[in-house]
């Protein structure tokens, strides 16, 4: 088992390149599905890819969804995103037949990107004069299903419905006259991901591919979806020292993440839980410009859990984010 696990923690740092200043490598779109609502998720650096979470697997790796514990479970996130904007999610989960059958899950997603006053290019002084205002959103629905195949490992996909709408804009045609022309676009995308408890203690290994999906545009230039693929390790480390799970425990996750329009990126996220009911969260991602840090708390009373997470963010303040869970 230890030279398992030897092997397997040289292919992940072999597959993670070093940690060098980042540079755009490709464009992308519908950059929203690359933000985090999840507030536990948030706290913990984004680092969820092994993590089992319930409904809101569905915005990290599928497969997590699969050991549901209870029968039902329901998550409501809401970001506080920089911008003023305003990014939410919903999930839930059902599991028929006590898991005989699987996982079912559903998930949403919206954006309210606020009121933006619209121009366009005229010949005055100014070089353009101001139209209507425009409010731009976004929104993603899914459905997912999982199953735990084995003990130890695990499946999880989902196909979504995206879209987003950056409003009315006005075309000139011809020489005097102007066209109304609503810009929305809308994709089908795939989610899908893993999980194997490797029965080295509570280690477990994980990936996931996010977004994928065909090729869309607004007007001449396509673009992709923010395509991600994620590797990850996590582990209750007192473990280690044969401490009960009951009374307290600390969860340390690591994953390494290659997006299609950015170089990779490391993010890490340790979570202390005391007698099931509070538990103290903080994250790091690496590299990054802005953000690198965050932190938060879960507290879990009467089968609810509400969970916070903040994220100091640069130039642009910080990011809160709320989250509410209720299973049965």
């Amino acid at each position: 088992m230890k030279r398992n696990l030897i092997i397997l923690m040289v292919l992940i740092l072999g597959l993670t390149p070093p940690l060098f200043p980042r540079k755009k490598l490709a464009q992308t779109g519908f950059k929203f599905l690359s933000v985090t609502s999840d507030a536990r998720g948030g706290a913990l650096g984004e680092a969820m890819t092994t993590l089992e979470t319930g409904s809101s697997a569905l915005f990290f790796n599928p497969a997590g969804m699969a050991r549901l514990q209870g029968h039902f479970e329901a998550t409501f996130s809401q970001n506080n995103w920089i911008a003023d904007i305003k990014h939410n999610s919903f999930s839930l989960a059902f599991s028929p037949g006590g898991g005989r059958y699987g996982v079912f899950g559903l998930s949403f997603m919206s954006v309210d990107y606020g009121r933006l006053q619209g121009t366009m290019v005229w010949g005055n002084d100014q070089g353009f004069i101001e139209t209507e205002i425009i409010k731009p959103t976004a929104f993603a629905a899914g459905i997912g299903y999982a199953k735990a195949l084995t003990d130890k490992f695990a499946v999880g996909g989902q196909v979504k419905i995206t879209s987003q709408d950056l409003g009315k804009s006005f075309v000139p045609v011809g020489e005097d006259s102007l066209a109304v022309k609503h810009n929305l676009a809308a994709a089908t995308a795939f989610d899908f991901g893993t999980t194997f408890r490797t029965g080295f203690k509570s280690l477990v290994f994980g990936m996931s591919v996010r977004n994928f999906s065909n090729e869309i545009a607004y007007e001449r230039e396509g673009f992709q979806l923010p395509l991600t693929f994620r590797i990850g390790l996590s582990m209750n480390v007192l473990d280690l020292v044969n401490m009960s799970p009951k009374t307290m425990a600390c969860l340390v996750s690591v994953d390494a993440v290659h997006p299609r329009d950015y170089p990779e990126q490391i993010m890490l996220g340790a979570e202390y839980r005391m007698l099931d009911m509070l538990s103290l969260r903080a994250g790091y991602m690496t590299p990054s410009d802005e953000r690198h840090y965050s932190f938060g708390f879960g507290l879990k009373l009467f089968g609810a859990v509400v969970d916070y997470a903040y994220t100091p963010f640069g130039v642009f303040d910080n990011v809160q984010r709320v989250t509410f869970r209720f299973g049965l």
